[in-house]
């Protein structure tokens, strides 16, 4: 059996696709240690984990990057906030490193100074990657744009063209993350996006349909969404009601999208449907709820998926997966990050549909929503692929491989209580 300590960064986005994972490696007799969020600790603990919290220098480096003025100039500030976390990563992996002697290292993709200081750690380490990777490859479209796959002449000129101009965008942060790395005492990178490509093992949480068909590097290895979220009492939703159930849910991570519960507020007042918001990082208060919606800061979201016919969202990946891998249909309001390439994801899978901040009106919403309910056998194509990916006892088996001479041996799952 092996020691593992994983190494998050401070998103719980990060975190909770994650847990099923850490479950399936405890459930095997693997001893796990997660360093994290200190809010989440009770959380873990009660699952039977092992947590510390992270340096909380790191944890008060909030992600800004929802000011910026565009998609390039969001990229930019994401990745500064990862550089001034990095800072602060290697000292406190070190640090737990030296508490927990652990086999072998779990490390957060958005975590460069961490990766860094695993690598030159000489313990076995690997990656994990809740979001579409920026990795170049034949018939892949630029990363970051919300571009579709091209095909022909035209296609491959464009992406001839337009990659390299991504990579210069990323590569823009490459000395400070090169100054992490050296810092650290290994090798500097020549691109940015290296951090998905250099790590010798590398866990995507997503898979096929829903990621393009392509040739991926040999070090990554797709085997699903992670699909967790906290123990909660789950809601009421007028059990008999048989109108159709809309999910509408704003970011964990702040960012300023709640246009989106609006606009679905008022698309839908009139309209024969429950309609269910979770503001997440917004107050409820400052929304108006019509006679058939609720509008809640947190309601568990595997209870109304059971039901929804549609979920409207900002194309986070952890409420997209969540609802296709249900066979839910989404429609995406994509406001930053990696959003514009997951609502253009959704609609190449035909999962559902996209409509861009700039032309969201309740008119165009409601017809987008409209849309998307009928795409039910899109998103149920996206739910077989990636039960087909293996979930949380594939990415368990691709880390056991980081250890060989430790033997798994798997403990019979018993009843946990639930979360505070």
């Amino acid at each position: 059996m092996a020691r593992f300590l994983v190494y998050t960064s401070p998103a719980r986005g990060h975190l909770f696709p994650l847990v099923p994972t850490l479950l399936e490696l405890h459930r095997r007799g693997h001893t796990v240690v997660v360093r994290t969020l200190a809010a989440e600790l009770p959380r873990l603990h009660a699952l039977g984990l092992q947590a510390q919290a992270m340096d909380p220098a790191i944890e008060a480096r909030e992600i800004d990057d929802w000011k910026a003025s565009s998609p390039p100039a969001a990229m930019l500030a994401a990745c500064r906030t990862f550089l001034d976390r990095g800072q602060h990563e290697p000292g406190d992996l070190a640090r737990a490193i030296a508490q927990e002697q652990p086999d072998a290292l779990f490390v957060d993709v958005n975590s460069w100074g961490a990766a860094a200081a695993a690598e030159a750690s000489g313990l076995p380490w690997a990656v994990f990657a809740p979001y579409l990777l920026p990795v170049r490859a034949p018939g892949a479209p630029p990363w970051g744009l919300g571009l579709a796959p091209a095909r022909g002449a035209a296609g491959r000129l464009r992406d001839a063209v337009v990659w390299p101009m991504v990579d210069a965008l990323y590569d823009r942060a490459l000395p400070g993350l090169n100054r992490l790395r050296v810092a650290a005492g290994v090798q500097p990178f020549q691109h940015v996006t290296q951090f998905a490509t250099h790590p010798p093992c590398l866990i995507s949480y997503t898979a096929p349909p829903f990621e393009y068909a392509r040739a991926w590097p040999a070090n990554i290895h797709m085997v699903g969404p992670g699909i967790w979220e906290p123990p909660a009492t789950p809601p009421d939703t007028a059990s008999g009601d048989t109108r159709p159930l809309i999910l509408v849910t704003c970011s964990t991570e702040y960012q300023n999208d709640g246009r989106i519960v609006a606009a679905t507020l008022a698309a839908l007042a009139n309209e024969p449907v429950r309609v269910v918001a979770t503001t997440a990082s917004l107050d409820p208060a400052g929304f108006s709820a019509p006679g058939n919606a609720v509008v809640e800061r947190f309601l568990p979201h595997g209870p109304l998926l059971a039901q929804a016919a549609c979920v409207v969202c900002h194309g986070g990946m952890g409420i997209t997966q969540k609802a296709l891998a249900a066979g839910v249909p989404v429609c995406v309001v994509p406001f930053g990050r990696d959003q514009l390439e997951v609502a253009r994801h959704v609609e190449v899978a035909c999962a559902g549909t996209r409509l861009t901040p700039n032309r969201l009106s309740p008119e165009r919403l409601r017809a987008a929503i409209g849309k998307a309910m009928k795409l039910t056998a899109g998103a149920q194509a996206v739910a077989r692929g990636f039960q087909q990916a293996g979930g949380a006892p594939a990415a368990a088996a691709v880390l056991e491989q980081l250890c060989p001479g430790a033997t798994a041996q798997v403990v019979p799952q018993q009843p946990r209580a639930p979360a505070a």
